[in-house]
């Protein structure tokens, strides 16, 4: 059977069944012929995933326990009527898949599988051209909110940053987006620009560390022709060119004090002047400013006006080093694995026991940006159809925190517990430690310590409770 694997290379299967040992033979047959899969062990993991997303096709078993088949196959329907649903029976219940379609489902497959059959019915389901296009306008009505989670994880940090997200999108609020290099402050940034009024406007990102400091009022103003010595034409600066759209200021610290002045001015009377102006001239125009730097300090240092800097912070938003996720990093190196692979035209056949717990220990000091460049490399590295391993991970000076290699070693070559359960309890193991550390640093303070990791407090307090800390 002839698939084209360009046309397959975006398409998503969510596969539902709670037979872990049969999704794992199915999702490596639909894996090969191209397509991207994931899991659900049951209806509620399935319903649940399509609240951020939705795939492509499912692949729903007829009998489950708690909610059988037919009754998500149902719930699905009433969300989503137009995705493709093809349900797994036992041979035996093949009259009961027959009256199933009568429901809404698109077709049947009859254990054992044919897996030729499998991916004929699979790909005349996605040629459904009305189907895809009905999938496609969902999609984009879930907008930046899948994104994010897409690009970010699912962690609880996450959900909260998502949910800050979507408040205050909407409004016409200055944002301040604060975090380490590499956490992702432009894709938040994007993402509000994306969910606001203003969307259909531009998104101009301006480094402001990269603009030398005698270009940098002509650089976000603009200039008349003849304003100064090679002034040989009127320019638009940034602030006009996002005009009814959204001004990233990335790296905001940055700004020479001398030109905080004129950047508030332009901020309060939505107005600006070019350089060699006659007269200003009015904006409409959405800041938000992102830093990796405390503001705060910079404002008691007198590098910063505090003016600016309560004019620019009328919301916050903090993002969380990676290192304080760590629920977040199998599927973001899963995600980074797959798009090297990709990129390359080689394919890896996942992480390698001993590889994952190293990715687990890492510090990550470098965040995202680090671990997409490390995952990407060791990718390079990995011979085709083997398992990226540890000696793929070339990391830099002190990044681990927890066992060492040999404690590494240990635990893959005698630790027999599932992978999944092993790396769970790891992840654990960890957040009792940064939890336990993050309130002793805070003198006891668990609301000073939740902000510090990016948590609310309810929630602070039921991991508290989970790890036993006093």
């Amino acid at each position: 059977m002839l698939i084209d694997q360009n046309k397959l290379m975006s398409k998503t299967i969510l596969m539902v069944d709670d037979d872990s040992d049969f999704r794992w033979t199915v999702s490596n047959v639909l894996t090969a012929a191209g397509y991207c899969v994931l899991q659900a062990n049951n209806g509620i993991e399935c319903i649940k995933y399509l609240e951020t997303d939705i795939p492509d096709l499912i692949l729903l078993d007829f009998r489950m326990p708690g909610r059988d088949g037919l009754q998500v196959a149902n719930e699905i329907k009433k969300k989503i009527p137009a995705i493709p649903i093809i349900m797994i029976t036992a041979y035996g219940n093949v009259k009961s898949a027959v009256d199933a379609m009568k429901s809404g489902i698109y077709d049947y497959v009859s254990k054992p599988i044919d897996n030729n059959e499998l991916l004929f019915t699979i790909q005349r389901a996605l040629e459904k051209l009305d189907l895809v296009q009905e999938v496609a306008r969902l999609r984009n009505a879930l907008g930046e909110r899948s994104t994010l989670f897409e690009r970010m994880g699912s962690g609880d940090s996450i959900k909260k940053l998502v949910e800050l997200v979507e408040k205050v999108a909407p409004t016409f609020f200055t944002v301040l987006i604060q975090g380490e290099s590499g956490t992702g402050k432009e894709l938040v940034a994007r993402a509000i620009h994306d969910m606001s009024h203003e969307k259909d406007g531009p998104f101009v990102a301006v480094d402001c560390g990269a603009i030398p400091e005698t270009l940098i009022e002509s650089e976000l103003f603009g200039f008349q022709k003849g304003a100064f010595t090679g002034a040989h034409a009127d320019k638009s600066g940034y602030f006009e060119l996002a005009s009814g759209g959204t001004l990233f200021l990335d790296e905001v610290g940055n700004l020479p004090y001398s030109s905080q002045q004129k950047i508030l001015r332009a901020m309060q009377e939505r107005q600006i002047q070019r350089l060699g102006a006659k007269k200003a001239e009015s904006i409409h125009v959405r800041i938000i400013a992102a830093t990796n730097q405390s503001l705060e300090a910079d404002v008691g240092a007198r590098r910063f006006r505090s003016d600016l800097f309560y004019r620019l912070k009328e919301f916050i938003i903090e993002l969380p080093a990676l290192r304080n996720r760590k629920e977040d990093i199998p599927y973001l190196a899963k995600r980074f694995m797959d798009e090297a692979s990709v990129e390359l035209k080689k394919n890896v056949s996942g992480f390698s026991r001993e590889a994952l717990i190293k990715v687990m220990s890492c510090l990550w000091p470098g965040n995202v940006r680090e671990l997409r460049n490390v995952i990407r490399q060791a990718v390079l590295l990995c011979d085709v159809d083997a398992p990226l391993g540890p000696e793929h991970l070339i990391l830099t000076g002190d990044q681990t925190s927890g066992p060492d290699r040999t404690e590494i070693v240990n635990l893959a070559n005698h630790d027999k517990r599932p992978l999944k359960e092993i790396v769970q309890n790891y992840t654990e193991s960890i957040e009792k430690q940064l939890i336990t550390e993050e309130i002793l640093r805070c003198g006891g303070n668990k609301s000073e310590a939740a902000r510090k990791l990016g948590i609310d407090y309810k929630t602070l307090l039921r991991k508290m409770k989970i790890n036993h800390i006093r």
